[in-house]
């Protein structure tokens, strides 16, 4: 008798044994070779680096890791726990802006003996989690155990021009730890994504809701991204304020201020529209929600629909209550202001002048000092304080290829392009209609903001044209 209770205990401890290690089991170490472009030279790319990440498995037979650990990759391998062979992976979605994506390994049996790791709920304030993963300075796994420190919106770093929900822990979370599960209770509550250089024990993870919307939004086998309502909100704690919008004083409702450019909303909503509650959410007057229990941006209550999707509002508008359906999109227009992944970078070259669009990309490249914060304003601040005069696409000349041809120019990169023989540049794609629709002997281009002049002769330029292409190695003058 005391034997069997001996190996009904044993057998127990084994299988308890097994249940703990699973979630393990079902991790990752993502190894991806990338190469990010010189954004300068925007047909040319960088060294090819090595870096590593962790993921792990989800339904459907597929690997949730973050963008940034596969971004640019030329290769891409995974590595199972306590197995010593190498597998292949290529990128089947990815969502730059929420910091996520998808891998499928090339080879089916990948997932022998593999479990997919179920998704949890929000992690309360104040309780633990453990975040698995392959952190730099070694090839095993490793485990670190800390507390959730807040929940807020917070600015995804890999984008640069967004904020969505995430969760601050005091959890280790190191280069190499990025894309690995934070689990709880044998759930993921989030994946490990990013630090803040400087801040010792701080860490943050997504949490499952924005993981859940970002998977939700493949299942139609397309990643759209997170909406946004496309308005400028105001808090409304001015008492003064709320009295001349006939609002009770009861810290309620954020004030609409403006729009942002290219936003239909206008037609539904009005400034000085006070916003009271965003679908089943109240909206505070210094412009936040309460979700489950936590104070959050206003924003979250747009972001939380799909892309299309109508969200319910509660409106004051002219001393009374009104309810409308408002649609929310995923806003492509202030694109340049984050940064971009995947596609080839656009140029054109034009007697050695390298012309590029406007971007965060760009401005990183160029480096801190005067020609980068003329260019950020002109980037970030320019479209709000004079919106008429907004170019669709900014264009900047990036450098210059020395040629004979082009050896007395004067302006020799980060300035912002306002007319090419005398048309307006709204665009990269205006630049090369600039010029090849030219039929004059010089081509003049005029630089903004102080519209100095520079000249090249168009003859010289269609001369030059092979020579430079050739010495610079360029397949081709332009990708536009």
């Amino acid at each position: 008798m005391l034997k069997k209770i001996v190996a009904l205990f044993l057998v127990a401890l084994w299988a308890g044994a097994c249940l703990a290690a699973a979630p393990e089991r079902s991790v990752v170490q993502i190894i991806t070779f990338t190469q990010p472009p010189l954004w300068q030279t925007p047909w040319r790319f960088g060294s090819v680096q090595r870096i590593g990440g962790s993921g792990f498995v989800i339904k459907g037979k597929r690997v949730l890791t973050n963008a940034h650990v596969i971004s640019w990759a030329r290769q891409i391998i995974l590595r199972r726990y306590q197995d010593p062979r190498l597998y292949l992976a290529h990128v089947q979605y990815v969502g730059h802006d929420c910091d996520l994506a998808v891998l499928k390994p090339e080879d089916p049996h990948f997932f022998d003996g593999l479990q997919p790791l179920d998704l949890g709920a929000l992690p309360k304030v104040r309780t633990s989690v453990v975040t698995y993963g392959y952190p730099a300075g070694g090839d095993e796994i490793s485990y670190t155990r800390g507390v959730v420190s807040r929940i807020e919106m917070e600015g995804y770093v890999h984008i640069g021009n967004r904020n969505l929900l995430s969760v601050q822990t005091d959890a280790a979370i190191n280069p190499g730890n990025s894309g690995g599960p934070v689990i709880q209770d044998d759930r993921v509550v989030g994946v490990a994504f990013q630090g803040i250089p400087g801040l010792q024990n701080t860490g943050f993870f997504i949490p499952t809701p924005i993981i859940n919307h970002f998977l939700s939004d493949l299942a139609d086998g397309h990643y759209d991204g997170f909406p946004q309502a496309g308005i400028r909100v105001m808090p409304l704690q001015n008492p003064a304020y709320r009295a001349m919008l006939k609002m009770p004083d009861n810290d309620e409702g954020v004030r609409i201020d403006g729009f942002l450019p290219g936003a239909t909303c206008g037609k539904l909503l009005k400034v000085d529209d006070v916003i009271l509650k965003i679908g089943p959410y109240p909206v505070g007057s210094d412009g936040t929600i309460l979700y489950q229990g936590n104070r959050i941006g206003a924003a979250l209550g747009f972001q939380l629909a799909q892309d299309g999707q109508s969200v319910p509002l509660e409106l004051w508008r002219d001393g009374h209550a009104i309810n409308v359906a408002l649609p929310v999109h995923v806003d492509t227009a202030d694109r340049a202001t984050g940064y971009e992944y995947d596609p080839q970078p656009r140029y054109f070259v034009y007697g050695g002048l390298v012309f590029v669009p406007l971007t965060l990309d760009y401005i990183r490249a160029v480096g801190r000092g005067g020609v980068a914060s003329d260019l950020y304003y002109q980037l970030f601040y320019q479209p709000y304080e004079h919106p008429a005069a907004r170019p669709k696409e900014p264009v900047v000349l990036s450098t210059v290829l020395s040629d004979e041809v082009n050896a007395n120019i004067g302006v020799r990169g980060g300035a912002l392009i306002a007319r090419i023989n005398g048309h307006p540049i709204n665009c990269l794609t205006d630049v090369a209609r600039a010029f090849e629709t030219n039929t004059n002997r010089y081509d003049t281009i005029a630089f903004s903001p102080h519209n100095a002049v520079e000249c090249l002769a168009r003859q010289a330029v269609l001369n030059a044209t092979p020579r430079i292409l050739k010495n610079y190695r360029l397949i081709s003058d332009r990708h536009l």
